[in-house]
């Protein structure tokens, strides 16, 4: 079961649903099959401290106006929330529709499913919600999702994870370079050169020393969407989720090859934005 993290948690999820019946709205018009895709799909509940909440996937799959969804593919690694997942969508839904609960890693499953629109899935359009636990998504699977006919909601973890590893003073261990790499999909002597500069003077020893970017997390943002308008055509505006102490944890957002579906997306994001 996924704890809940705060107001912005219910927030994230009221914009997924929105865009969803926006973009169901629209594609009853046309022939396409439609999937909906979850990378990081929980248990189906957030925990709250005084009451349960539906997640992203009971709540996706209780839409069947103006249509429902032909099939639909939830992905979760943990062994007890992908249980607990099959398990609440069975007892309410039962086996009666096109849904498969995995228990996989996403990244693959997002290649796969890359697989599939290229070749026996080519009339399906998909619309997906990647909510990933920590910087888990690789930035090799995202690229291969160029040229496919997807909506992506992704969550970018920028203050709670990115930042976290770029250390004020440059001395970031291997181990974390190779996590920032991995998540942004950029040689690590980018990443030194990105987010730090030589300060002006040499220290004691006569050695350069460098100093962190001071808005790193808004670079990180700003690099990451840059990355992202390489595999798609347009990336909307960013939902900011802040903690408690106004600090930014992560930026929230949707990809497309679709003009119409960004525009839809920027409406729905914009009231979360004041």
């Amino acid at each position: 079961m996924r704890k809940f993290g705060g107001d912005w948690t219910l927030k994230k999820i009221e914009i997924v649903l929105k865009y969803a019946h926006a973009y169901l709205q629209i594609m009853k018009k046309h022939p396409w099959k439609l999937m909906y895709f979850d990378g990081f799909a929980g248990s189906g509940e957030i925990k709250n401290t005084n009451y349960l909440n539906n997640g992203a996937a009971m709540q996706i799959l209780e839409i069947v106006k103006p249509r429902p969804f032909d099939l639909y593919y939830f992905v979760e690694l943990d062994k007890g929330s992908n249980e607990l997942l099959e398990k609440h969508i069975r007892a309410k839904f039962g086996d009666n529709r096109n849904i498969h609960i995995v228990k996989d890693d996403c990244n693959k499953k997002l290649i796969d499913m890359a697989k599939f629109l290229k070749g026996e899935g080519k009339n399906y359009k998909v619309l997906a919600f990647i909510d990933p636990f920590g910087m888990s998504l690789k930035w090799e699977s995202i690229k291969n999702l160029k040229g496919l006919g997807i909506d992506l909601w992704i969550l970018i973890p920028t203050g709670i994870g990115a930042n976290r590893l770029l250390k004020k003073d440059g001395n970031i261990p291997d181990s974390w370079l190779n996590k920032l790499e991995m998540f942004l999909g950029t040689p690590k002597t980018e990443i030194k050169k990105q987010f730090y500069r030589k300060k002006n003077q040499l220290n004691i020893f006569g050695i350069d020393e460098y100093e962190k970017e001071k808005d790193a997390i808004s670079k990180l943002h700003e690099i990451y969407c840059e990355k992202l308008s390489q595999i798609f055509n347009f990336v909307s505006d960013s939902f900011v989720l802040k903690n408690r102490t106004n600090s930014i944890m992560f930026h929230f957002l949707r990809v497309s090859n679709n003009l119409t579906a960004i525009k839809i997306a920027n409406d729905i994001i914009k009231p979360y934005k004041l």
